[in-house]
């Protein structure tokens, strides 16, 4: 077993790559007293609820933006949907390329916040700046006595035309070139019975070719993250291969996207990418190769 090239795992909590046009106390990640705090000081904050039902309770002032906008057919959740569907979804929100976004999920389960990830890697890639999830979700912010509100609310619709960068994404037909190359770190985010083909939802069982296992629940103290010093633990003790590119996936790019999010936007690594479309594409072809298949 090899371990990550380990510059320097300590995470970076500067974020000194976000734009000016952040807010004070900005972050990739932020507890729910910090998001308070910045909203308490600023108007320009969007805050988004991706799952949970927001009828019954929200954020006050947050939009209803359901995570199936961002997410494809039933057949393969994890495709993008076309660049005019989520054109259309980010206008409808307001969202500008330096609107400040805060993502919220549900919150009652770690993998729900595969959804606010999930979210936040596509608003990256159509070149939304400055980007935030809420650790816990909702509920945490429930738990720590924050406000709450039914009241819908709605904004003007922005012009904002987005254009779809893969500086974060892997397709297919890539990923078939890094496993023939052996050119990639692969990194099945999802739970160990998946990577070990007992347990399926994809065609086939297994994982892809050549990948190491880094179940997303080791990132999670129930249904919050860990501290960063955990964090730091938990990647610096994952096994992998030494090459430069790291790809990160799942079954549908959901799982996958909490430890893109980890790796790539907590922890600051270089070259972490999205393999959005995951096993449950990969498994289609008999001629993709995997391993652990039965």
């Amino acid at each position: 077993m090899k371990m990550f090239k380990m510059f320097s795992f300590l995470l970076l909590f500067s974020y000194t790559g976000l734009v000016a046009a952040a807010p004070e106390g900005w972050a990739p990640l932020l507890e729910p007293a910090e998001l308070n705090q910045i909203l308490s000081g600023s108007e320009e904050v969007r805050v988004i609820t991706v799952t949970g039902d927001y009828a019954t309770g929200h954020i006050p002032g947050a939009l209803n933006a359901p995570y199936a906008g961002f997410r494809g057919p039933q057949t393969n959740a994890g495709q993008l949907p076309s660049i005019e569907a989520l054109t259309a979804v980010v206008q409808q929100l307001g969202i500008t390329s330096d609107t400040p976004v805060a993502i919220v999920h549900q919150g009652s389960t770690d993998v729900d916040m595969g959804a606010s990830t999930r979210v936040y890697w596509t608003l990256k890639s159509l070149g939304v700046e400055n980007l935030a999830v809420l650790n816990g979700g909702f509920a945490a912010w429930q738990t720590a006595g924050l406000p709450v509100s039914t009241d819908a609310s709605t904004v003007a619709a922005s012009d904002f035309v987005p254009v779809w960068s893969d500086a974060y994404t892997v397709h297919t037909a890539e990923v078939e070139q890094l496993v023939t190359n052996d050119a990639a770190r692969l990194i099945d985010g999802r739970p160990a019975a998946f990577f070990e083909g007992t347990q399926v939802t994809a065609a086939r069982a297994g994982t892809i070719k050549g990948a190491e296992n880094l179940s997303y629940a080791s990132f999670f103290n129930q249904a919050s993250m860990k501290s960063a010093s955990d964090l730091s633990s938990v990647l610096s003790a994952a096994s992998t291969s030494d090459n430069e590119l790291t790809v990160a996936f799942c079954n549908t790019g959901h799982m996958g996207s909490i430890n893109w999010f980890v790796m790539s936007e907590v922890a600051g690594m270089e070259n972490v990418k999205l393999y959005a479309e995951s096993v449950v594409e990969w498994a289609q072809s008999p001629d993709r190769p995997m391993d652990n298949e039965p």
